[in-house]
């Protein structure tokens, strides 16, 4: 379990946010917290970049980015070589993304998911372990795409 977590969002996130930091805190998680500071209005891809950034640097094993569909910062988080980010807005799909893909941004929709909701879903995607077999050859096999697509990121 990473004991480091990157988390970010832009406005239509950041009350989520605040509210997972607190959690996660509480949980003894360190949390590497890239913005934004305030609700004030913000761009998305300049914090999910940052977040995941930390991931694909290796500063995180994982981060969790928020905005309002979760879909902005899914497509910006994945822009960077090492991350395999997915939204989650049930266990089903937590567990999943988890188990079969080794997400490891997760990607939470604040217009989708409670607060409470979406701590639970935090804790189960924190706790659960990417599988062996056919599941970690298919990530191996993303992992091989990324090295001929992308370049390494400092």
């Amino acid at each position: 379990m990473a004991k480091k977590i990157a988390i970010g969002s832009d406005h239509g996130g950041y009350a989520l946010k605040e509210k997972l930091i607190t959690a996660l805190k509480r949980a003894r998680y360190k949390v590497d917290d890239v913005g934004p500071f305030s609700e004030g209005a913000c761009d998305y891809p300049e914090f999910g970049f940052q977040a995941a950034k930390k991931v694909a640097t290796k500063k995180v094993a994982r981060a969790i980015v928020i905005c309002k569909t979760g879909i902005g910062m899914a497509v910006v988080a994945n822009k960077l070589p090492g991350v395999r980010a997915g939204v989650c807005s049930n266990m089903a799909d937590t567990v999943s993304s988890r188990q079969h893909n080794d997400v490891n941004v997760l990607v939470l929709a604040a217009t989708k998911v409670s607060s409470k909701k979406a701590q639970e879903i935090v804790k189960v995607w924190l706790k659960t372990e990417a599988l062996k077999g056919r599941h970690a050859r298919r990530v191996r096999q993303i992992k091989a795409l990324e090295k001929k697509v992308f370049k390494k990121i400092k």
